[in-house]
């Protein structure tokens, strides 16, 4: 392991986080931009499809998969996952300009139903991740704590799938702000404590959230939830390996993503008391 890995193993396991990493240049993370905005225009007229863009990228846009596949991403992923690598998902958080929408104090791994805490998510910023753009709040070391009590809110403005909310008490003031250049991620952990702001700038806060797993997790999902193998190799095969998109948009991999959404909101929803307001 270099000097770069190892710094960023031992910040991670002290913190739970590990920011600022460069990762993209300015004309890449531009053409990420690009493709989802066009693809958002494209669907704005079909709010299904839109959402499937929004929260499955790298299943159908090739630049995505470059991303989830980067170099610099993966190195950071294996530095604390080892050199072993799935992708669990992809996704967008995206705060609108001048606008309230927020994320709650939570533990990310709350209902994704991995029977491990073997995963570390990579948030990429699109867009300046400013504090007054709404950036993440870390708690430090709260990675250590089991998963914690959560509430179900399904608040309109709450981004997060459930509106989730921790039920134990968060002291703010120990909060740290994982402020990010366009281009830039940070790396943290599935059980640290974290939240945002509302974005109070012109401009869309836009992260890009890409989440490593060891191959070695199971998921209460059952063996044909649908991720990338994207360095090392499975030994286990407890997930289907998907194959990258070979085009845009193509109908084939909505179809695909349908299926494995109808498999993954199963978990994510057990016990839900306001299904009626879910969303994805």
């Amino acid at each position: 392991m270099n000097n770069i890995s190892s710094q960023i193993a031992a910040d991670y396991a002290r913190d739970g986080f590990v920011f600022p990493l460069d990762i993209l240049s300015a004309d890449e993370a531009l053409t990420l931009r690009t493709d989802l905005e066009e693809a958002e225009a494209l669907y704005a007229d079909d709010p299904k499809k839109r959402a499937m863009v929004r929260g499955y990228p790298a299943r159908l846009l090739p630049s995505y998969d470059a991303l989830i596949r980067h170099p610099k991403m993966i190195a950071a992923a294996s530095a604390v996952l080892g050199p072993d690598l799935l992708v669990w998902g992809s996704g967008h958080f995206i705060k609108e300009a001048n606008t309230t929408s927020y994320v709650s104090w939570h533990q990310d791994l709350t209902y994704w139903g991995l029977d491990e805490p073997d995963e570390a998510t990579l948030w990429v910023a699109l867009s300046p991740a400013s504090v007054e753009a709404g950036c993440m709040r870390f708690i430090p070391g709260s990675h250590r704590e089991r998963i914690m009590p959560h509430a179900d809110s399904f608040a309109d403005e709450n981004l997060l799938t459930r509106g989730q909310e921790l039920q134990v008490e968060v002291n703010e003031a120990d909060a740290v702000d994982a402020a990010l250049k366009t281009g830039q991620a940070s790396l943290h952990h599935g059980h640290l404590f974290h939240a945002s702001g509302p974005n109070t700038t012109n401009d869309r806060r836009i992260g890009a959230a890409i989440r490593y797993i060891k191959p070695s997790l199971k998921a209460e999902a059952g063996p044909e939830t649908e991720v990338s193998l994207v360095a090392g190799e499975d030994r286990y095969g407890h997930f289907k390996l998907i194959d990258p998109p070979k085009e845009k948009l193509l109908q084939s991999d909505l179809d695909a993503i349908a299926a494995d959404i109808a498999r993954r909101e199963a978990v994510l929803f057990a016990g839900a008391q306001d299904i009626g307001h879910r969303r994805s």
